[in-house]
């Protein structure tokens, strides 16, 4: 354990763990809530190898490390035998509004599967296609061995989700891949229809349910759990609370098996005689309630999604819909409601950027359509959005009209999802009826992307606003003196916000202030909108979305932390667009935050911005009093001698 030592000496000089009432960490420091801080030995721990700095502020106890403070938080967590589960979910009830809760949870739930997801839907899909075509029968080894490669993540969901919720949740995440395991065990799933019910509870009712097993006495009424989502969910929730629970009163000796037995005994009994039915009835109530509405109006229903869908992706509400479609796919066989109505919106998007492309005479917009086009075709639309459409304003709502329009179309045609496939020109797999093949509403497809498209298209080229202002801003942009990020080895950082220009050493957080975290310069932003400085990689996200960590293709490593001692808010006010590990390009929205309710309650939104391996470099800062958005702020040079711009 590399950290071991330096994880002993914290806690020994924090007063031992007895002291620590809490413990968590942010992106550069462990933040320690401590029953008696006099009893730290603050000056030994300022001293001490591995350990920055040590800090006092709102109530907690900072003891600063650096980037690679995940890594100590891990060692302290083991030495000191402190629940990690417990020292997150203290304060995890308290995360903002429901909505912004609800989304969290579900897009910390599905992300981590989302891209095998799509797979395994576009491998069915692509299947399917080959039977369509001819290319395959049915009743092939070929088609066995695809359907089974595609079909059998979707059978066992439940065990995927068993870990990604009981992760989200603070519990330990093979006990929720083991509460799924039962659900989906094969002898219990076989036995209705092997032999006659022992008697029917709910007769008459819609939720009339024979009985063919007992547990102790208690009925328990089977369900089909394999392809469910529901009820692995909300089962996974209550099991990592009574996990916590055991974890408290279970002597440490006896606690690693001991926690674990008893969760189980308990919450897959109570998953099969309440949790599941209930959880099943629910979602087939969902699925049947979305139809329903769509139902009503398919074409009002595909304007509406089709329109609004990228608005959606903006605010992180798709983690809201996007369940749903899997839900609607597992419980009635097929979506007819969210996956294609909003199927026209890449399309459009990516006619919108690549009138953009032909009309433009803005040589950094022109650079940017291209890759952005191809993106959009595949179905990733932050970089067209965020790079192009919503910075020119027009080609946005054009897409957002010729989307709605296009699911319109979808929803006239009656295009259905059968898989949950890729997104782009992956999806159109996605909707061949798995009887009828390339029916009417598959062909119906096809003309609700192409209007999409040439709307879009026609719209942007023609009325996007490409006229003086553009020639200006053009004209302005040649006309300074800026550094390509490539050239001799100088890589120029823009702003990420804007707003007013603080000098590192007057922010009021001494580990930024004295450089101790790294070498930059300090915004107080006026504009709740954090966007990527540079093209590069999203290194370090921390879940409370203040804070960001960007490596550059040339190997800069950036920190940009929104506000100070923001981590205490937990993710409050705060909404990510990216996650760990993305590849984003300069101009991609990262982050949005409230900026008045952060002030409002009681915190500083100075955002310091720094080069954290600032030793391999020389850096030159703006002198500018004020920053837009792309403005040149930082210029990282190899070697000792700078050239300034005209900018900076």
């Amino acid at each position: 354990m590399k950290y071991e030592q330096l994880a002993k000496d914290i806690i020994k000089n924090v007063g031992g763990k007895e002291n620590v009432n809490s413990v968590v960490h942010c992106v550069t420091r462990l933040r320690f809530k401590l029953k008696d801080e006099s009893k730290a030995n603050t000056e030994v721990l300022k001293n001490m190898d591995g350990v920055v700095t040590v800090m006092k502020s709102g109530g907690q106890y900072q003891v600063v490390i650096g980037n690679h403070v995940p890594d100590v938080y891990k060692e302290v967590l083991e030495v000191g035998d402190f629940s990690k589960s417990q020292n997150e979910s203290d304060t995890e009830e308290e995360k903002g509004s429901i909505l912004n809760r609800f989304v969290d949870m579900i897009s910390g739930i599905f992300t981590p599967i989302l891209s095998v997801l799509i797979a395994a839907g576009m491998i069915k899909g692509l299947n399917a296609l080959f039977v369509a075509l001819g290319w395959l029968d049915d009743t092939s080894g070929t088609y066995q061995i695809l359907n089974a490669t595609g079909d059998g993540l979707f059978y066992f969901l439940p065990v995927l989700l068993g870990y990604t919720a009981m992760k989200k949740f603070g519990g330990t995440p093979f006990l929720g891949m083991v509460i799924a395991m039962a659900l989906v065990y094969p002898s219990l799933e076989g036995i209705p229809g092997s032999s006659e019910p022992l008697y029917t509870l709910f007769a008459g009712t819609v939720f009339e349910s024979p009985v063919y097993i007992e547990f102790l006495g208690v009925p328990i009424i089977l369900m089909t759990y394999s392809m469910s989502v529901i009820p692995i969910i909300i089962s996974t929730f209550f099991a990592a609370k009574v996990e916590r629970f055991f974890a408290k009163i279970t002597p440490a000796v006896v606690k690693t098996f001991v926690v674990p037995m008893a969760t189980l005994l308990i919450i897959v009994p109570i998953t099969f005689i309440v949790i599941g039915p209930i959880a099943t009835w629910a979602a087939q109530l969902l699925g049947d309630g979305t139809v329903w509405i769509y139902d009503l109006s398919p074409v009002i229903a595909g304007i509406f999604v089709g329109a609004f869908w990228l608005v959606f992706v903006m605010f992180g509400l798709h983690w809201g819909l996007v369940p749903i479609a899997i839900n609607n796919i597992t419980v009635q066989g097929a979506d007819p409601v969210i996956i294609p109505m909003m199927f026209a919106h890449s399309f459009a998007l990516a006619a919108a950027i690549l009138a953009v492309w032909i009309r433009t005479k803005n040589k950094k917009t022109k650079t940017l359509s291209a890759p952005a086009f191809m993106s959009a075709l595949f179905g990733v639309t932050e970089p067209g959005m965020y790079g192009i459409a919503l910075p020119l304003k027009k080609p946005f709502i054009f897409t957002l009209i010729a989307s709605g329009i296009g699911g319109g179309i979808l929803g006239l045609f009656g295009t259905t999802a059968y898989v949950m496939g890729g997104m782009g020109i992956f999806q159109i797999p996605s909707h061949i009826h798995p009887e009828e093949g390339m029916n009417l509403a598959f062909v119906g497809s096809f003309i609700g992307i192409g209007v999409a498209s040439v709307l879009a298209f026609v719209l942007t080229y023609f009325f996007g606003g490409f006229g003086k202002e553009e020639s200006t801003q053009e004209t302005s942009k040649e006309n300074e003196t800026t550094l390509s990020s490539n050239e001799g080895g100088k890589v120029e950082i823009v702003s990420p916000l804007k707003g007013d220009i603080v000098p590192l050493n007057q922010v009021s957080d001494e580990a930024f202030a004295t450089g101790l975290l790294g070498k930059g310069i300090a915004i107080e932003p006026s504009e709740g909108k954090l966007i990527a400085p540079v093209s590069g990689t999203v290194t370090a996200l921390f879940p409370t979305k203040h804070a960001v960590g960007l490596t550059t293709d040339e190997g800069v490593e950036l920190l940009i932390h929104v506000g100070m001692d923001t981590v205490n808010l937990e993710g409050k006010f705060f909404t990510g667009h990216v996650a760990q590990g993305d590849r984003v390009e300069k101009g991609t929205l990262l982050v949005e935050f409230d900026i008045a309710s952060i002030k409002k309650a009681g915190y500083k939104l100075t955002t310091p911005v720094l080069v954290t391996n600032h030793d391999a470099y020389e850096l030159t800062t703006t002198d500018q009093k004020q920053v837009n958005v792309d403005d040149v702020l930082i210029i990282v040079e190899d070697g000792t001698e700078q050239t300034a711009s005209n900018a900076v």
